[in-house]
């Protein structure tokens, strides 16, 4: 056990965590140089293309008669629950700066919920080699949050390598080696589920950090929360592919294969141990439950598909601990499910996995934050979609989710900044000075502001240079109206949203803008409305597809053309009101519509 080094790399998003868990693979010769690539550990395409970490991953590396267990985490704020799981089955943490930016909105809200669980904090100025590096200015900024002294910061860069073999030495003289816990007798097996992923073959394969005893291949092990009894049917380490070894001992962190076919039998946070001692056991503490602050709507577009979508959600809850979802259904979409995301990126990330990995045609429904509801019959109730939102008669009051929300900016953009979160009913609570440049800016915002463009419209004010962090905190009151939204004056409930009352008219106009442009022309004239009730709000055409009917005449009367055109006319209202007027209103209209 005291060979043994347990860290995860933490950071902001785009600050070099995977770049630089790619120089420790080859610095440690734990992957051979043919089969290196960039992102190594980013095992999803979805990662590479969009250049973000979305999984943790954990990678055993053996270095200076040491072996090194690295878990690469995300850094944006929606996969906050990724690292928050991550500290746990670790003692110390890398604590990653970008040289050429400084410390962000993250990288506090990652350092805090490492110093949370007491672990040792190694900090590293990365990105060094950039010709726009800062070394001073960040050096100042991380002993003015840490308190540390000039010689406990590591100057290094993820690309070039420079730096890398110091930080691994750092991890071995100040990361602690893994203690056992509670003087429990060593021969109990007490191993903490902090990930797991579904293999079509071999079932469940949870990942695990072993806190006391050992497992080994064909042991019996049962699940303390959901009493589930199997057998281990291989366990292992991460090189980073599943590299099956004899054991594995208090302290190390890898892979049981389970055999679970049912992925509700294995949960992340539940603690493995023996079937002969698991009622002497004590289980571990897990991880606190996950509250999610978006919900939408997920439907499959051919009703037959919903026990396929079902499957695929119960996989996705394995390999994504955040995410929450019950049955749900709507008259108008049929069968599906209503899903809790910690943010709208969580939400774009989940739908396209499911598209991709499951080859599933989805309608999501306008996502939403959830809403207390006080009627005036004293009747208390939580309502996750519009269609929820009981008559305005029997409504006493209405509550949202506050947010504390912290924002990093150089001074220059102070004021653009400080004007959106006005705009979006932010209230100013105070001002930090990070140092003479970079200032923190502590608001208090309703959670739908940041529901939608924040994030974008915050990097594009910003230059890029703006970053947030934000946690809720509680409800408070709000005069919010159901607004739909008719397609060829069919009400799309998938379109639905609640909106503030005072900014019903600019939503409902937005709405019907996106529509008109996004939505494929028909071969008739389609509506589109906002309405509150009764009431159209605002409204806009979309021009009918028209063929040239004209194209086969070759001189003679203009009665003639005029004849053709008015029947095309006749055609096109008959069209409609026999009911062959219905739009399909694709997938990526739904996004677009977000993005506004």
């Amino acid at each position: 056990m005291n060979s043994i080094r347990n860290f995860c790399i933490i950071a902001h998003i785009d600050h070099g965590k995977s770049t630089l868990a790619d120089r420790m693979l080859e610095i440690t010769n734990t992957v051979e140089k043919r089969k290196m690539k960039e992102q190594l550990l980013d095992r999803m395409d979805l990662e590479r293309e969009r250049g973000i970490t979305i999984k943790l991953q954990p990678v055993t590396m053996e270095y200076r008669d040491h072996i090194l267990n690295l878990i690469d985490t995300p850094g944006h704020v929606d996969f906050t629950y990724e690292v928050s799981r991550s500290l746990a089955a670790v003692e110390g943490a890398v604590l990653l700066v970008d040289a050429t930016q400084g410390i962000q909105a993250q990288t506090l809200a990652n350092l805090y919920l490492a110093l949370e669980q007491g672990l040792a904090i190694i900090p590293v100025a990365n990105k060094v080699d950039l010709p726009a590096a800062n070394k001073e200015k960040t050096k100042n900024e991380i002993i003015s949050l840490l308190g540390c002294d000039e010689k406990d910061i590591v100057y290094a860069s993820g690309k070039t390598g420079e730096g890398v073999d110091l930080i691994l030495d750092e991890v071995i003289k100040k990361v602690p080696a893994p203690q056992v816990a509670d003087e429990i007798n060593t021969e109990n097996l007490r191993a903490l589920i902090f990930d797991s992923n579904f293999d079509e073959y071999r079932g469940v394969v949870a990942y695990v950090r072993i806190v006391d005893g050992a497992v080994r291949k064909g042991d019996k092990i049962k699940l303390m929360a959901t009493r589930a009894e199997s057998e281990a049917l291989d366990v292992g380490v991460f090189k980073p592919d599943y590299k099956s070894t004899a054991e594995l001992k208090t302290g190390e962190i890898g892979y049981i294969v389970t055999g679970f076919k049912n992925v509700n039998e294995c949960r992340v946070g539940d603690t493995v141990a023996y079937q002969k001692n698991s009622e002497t056991i004590k289980p571990l503490k897990g991880y606190n439950e996950v509250k999610p602050m978006v919900f939408a709507g997920i439907f499959p577009r051919e009703g037959n598909e919903f026990e396929e979508l079902r499957e695929a959600i119960e996989k996705m809850k394995l390999n994504d601990a955040a995410l929450v979802y019950q049955p749900e259904h709507s008259d108008a979409l049929g069968f599906g499910f209503r899903c809790g995301f910690l943010g709208i990126l969580h939400l774009e990330i989940f739908q396209e996995r499911l598209k991709r990995e499951y080859n599933l045609d989805l309608i999501v429904t306008m996502p939403s934050v959830a809403y207390q509801v006080f009627k005036k019959n004293g009747e208390e109730m939580i309502i996750r979609t519009p269609q929820q939102l009981p008559d305005r008669e029997a409504i006493e009051k209405i509550e949202e989710p506050w947010v504390r929300l912290d924002i990093i900016t150089p001074k220059a953009y102070l004021g653009a900044v400080m004007n959106l979160a006005q705009e979006k009913r932010g209230i100013y609570k105070n001002t930090e000075y990070i140092d003479a440049d970079r200032t923190i800016l502590h608001y208090e915002l309703p959670m739908s502001a940041i529901l939608t463009d924040f994030y974008d419209k915050i990097k594009s004010i910003s230059s890029g240079y703006a970053s947030i962090n934000y946690d809720f905190f509680e409800y408070r009151p709000a005069n919010v109206v159901k607004l739909d939204i008719l397609v060829a004056e069919e009400a799309v409930e998938a379109l639905a949203v609640l909106v503030y009352e005072d900014e019903s008219f600019k939503r409902g106009k937005e709405i019907v803008e996106t529509l008109k442009e996004s939505l494929p022309k028909q071969m008739f004239v389609v509506k589109l409305q906002a309405a509150i009730g009764g009431k159209i709000i605002a409204a806009e055409r979309l021009s009918a597809l028209r063929k040239d009917v004209t194209a086969k005449l070759y001189g003679g009367d203009v009665s003639r053309k005029r004849k053709l055109l008015e029947k095309q006319k006749k055609g096109k209202k008959k069209m409609m009101q026999s009911g062959k007027g219905s739009v399909d209103i694709p997938a990526d209209t739904f996004i677009k519509i977000l993005r506004k």
